[in-house]
């Protein structure tokens, strides 16, 4: 039980900074669906929705295959290899969005701004220089430099767009022969969104300057040829992923049944306004992801592994069904975060979303088989799958149920990467998952969810509904609490056995 211990806090620390990067991140959603048309917002959305994709292209898998060499091999080794392959992948993508940045402007449907690709390729370039030192310092198990750095970004993001968006435009209506005025551009939103991007990833490189110091332009190509082996398959996974996480932006863009291009991007602005009030499911998988990594890849090779994957999957779904109900059960609440009242009208998807992010949380969970034994050509043809399902419910049913299509088409795929993934990997890595009871505590959710929408129905109080909520929350986590008390008891326990 102590491994697992040693999780939870190595997980804390990586879900207090993921939440406080997340919710101070969040700040923006209210400050931008004011400050911006749905359109305007729609138009953010598409650009930000295609950086991912660059993303997996320029890390190329290295970050998971530092994490898979760097805990049996020298380290120092394979810290230098993987990142000059970083930094030679990134050089090439960076050049490529500059040249090719109209037409790449053209299929995103933001023909009037070129400049977009341009910054947007910075934007990608500075935050790939920041992978693998950021790895490091999980693998090194040093998670409150990597808090504070990832924050201390976040904050001065959101500084900056603050400057650039508010500040900058009433300074250039009251000096408008200034030297910063000719500079200025009125119709250039988004462009400042990205150079407040910019400014955030500068400012990391310089809070990681220690780390990156310590590279030397030291490769080791027989080494990087087992990496990329490995990693390969995961840049198909990566891909993959981002056809199912993002893609459905870009193709609401292409073909919601908006009647112009202003539409749809409006239409894509209320999808993506609303999914950011599934963060709490999110923030949670991805604070996982930080902490669950490096410590799987370390317990991989003790007699107990399978064991404590089972825990670490029961405690993770436990605190998903929590997220979920926490955000259901008060949507009325959370949807304050969206100030353009426009766009409630796409609150329906948020239950749905929120299933999908456990469905995905869940299946991030069970992908630790394939990455141990070495099979990850697996996660790729999984998420393959995942991606034909994305794309193909997307392309027949957007033009006749805009984003409620795409909600759908996420949860169906996320939830059926889910299910293979759990046949498949206890086929090839049995792990004594507590599945029946998984499931019953996941009925349990949806069950007290499905009540608490009965009674807003019958009921317009809504100190009473708050009250209620709050009932059934309590209810749920005394009923987990309870029925798991000996664990919790064990891996709280100050000497466990």
């Amino acid at each position: 039980m102590s491994s697992i211990k040693k999780l939870v806090s190595q997980t804390a620390w990586y879900g207090l900074s993921s939440i406080a990067a997340r919710f101070i991140s969040y700040l923006l959603v209210p400050y931008l669906t004011y400050k911006f048309t749905e359109s305007a917002y729609g138009e953010m959305s598409i650009v930000y929705s295609f950086i991912p994709f660059l993303n997996v292209i320029v890390t190329h898998g290295m970050e998971t295959a530092y994490f898979r060499f760097g805990t049996k091999e020298n380290e120092e080794k394979i810290y230098h290899t993987s990142s000059f392959s970083m930094l030679m992948v990134t050089a090439v993508v960076l050049m490529g969005l500059i040249y090719w940045s109209a037409p790449i402007a053209q299929l995103l449907q933001i023909t009037a701004h070129p400049e977009y690709i341009t910054l947007m390729a910075w934007v990608v370039g500075l935050d790939a220089l920041t992978t693998i030192p950021f790895s490091r310092l999980r693998l090194q198990e040093k998670p409150k430099k990597f808090a504070f750095v990832k924050i201390g970004g976040i904050v001065l993001n959101i500084a900056a767009t603050y400057f650039l968006i508010s500040v900058l435009p009433q300074y250039v209506q009251t000096h408008a022969t200034s030297f910063i005025a000719s500079f200025y551009k009125p119709e250039w939103s988004v462009g400042y969104i990205l150079v407040a991007g910019i400014v955030q990833n500068v400012f990391v490189l310089l809070l990681l300057r220690k780390e990156i110091s310590a590279l030397r332009f030291s490769f080791d190509f027989n080494l990087w040829k087992q990496m990329m082996l490995y990693a390969l398959p995961l840049i198909l996974v990566g891909l993959g992923g981002m056809v199912n996480e993002t893609l459905d932006r870009i193709m609401l863009g292409w073909w919601a049944p908006g009647g112009s291009p202003a539409a749809n991007k409006a239409i894509v602005g209320i999808y993506s306004a609303c999914y950011k009030l599934s963060i709490l499911i999110t923030i949670s998988v991805q604070a996982f992801r930080m902490g669950a990594e490096p410590f799987f890849f370390k317990q991989a090779g003790t007699d107990n592994a399978p064991k404590t994957y089972a825990r670490v999957m029961k405690f993770f779904v436990i605190t998903l069904c929590v997220m979920f109900l926490m955000v259901a059960l008060y949507l009325d609440i959370w949807k304050e975060f969206i100030r353009n009242p426009a766009m409630y009208v796409g609150l329906k998807v948020v239950p749905i979303l929120l299933l999908a992010n456990i469905f995905l949380g869940i299946y991030y969970n069970l992908s630790i088989w394939y990455k141990v034994s070495n099979k990850t050509m697996a996660g790729a043809w999984i998420t393959i799958i995942g991606a034909i399902i994305t794309i193909t419910i997307n392309y027949l049913a957007i033009p006749y149920f805009g984003f409620m299509a795409s909600a759908w088409a996420t949860f169906f795929c996320y939830g059926t990467m889910m299910v293979i993934s759990y046949k498949w990997g206890q086929k090839v890595y049995p792990i004594p998952y507590a599945t029946k009871k998984l499931i019953a505590y996941f009925v349990i959710t949806l069950f007290l969810y499905a009540i608490n929408t009965g009674v807003h129905q019958i009921s317009n109080n809504a100190p009473f509904n708050y009250l209620f909520a709050s009932v059934l929350l309590i209810a749920f986590v005394l009923f987990v609490a309870r029925i798991e008390r000996k664990e919790l008891k064990s891996i709280f326990n100050k000497n466990p056995n």
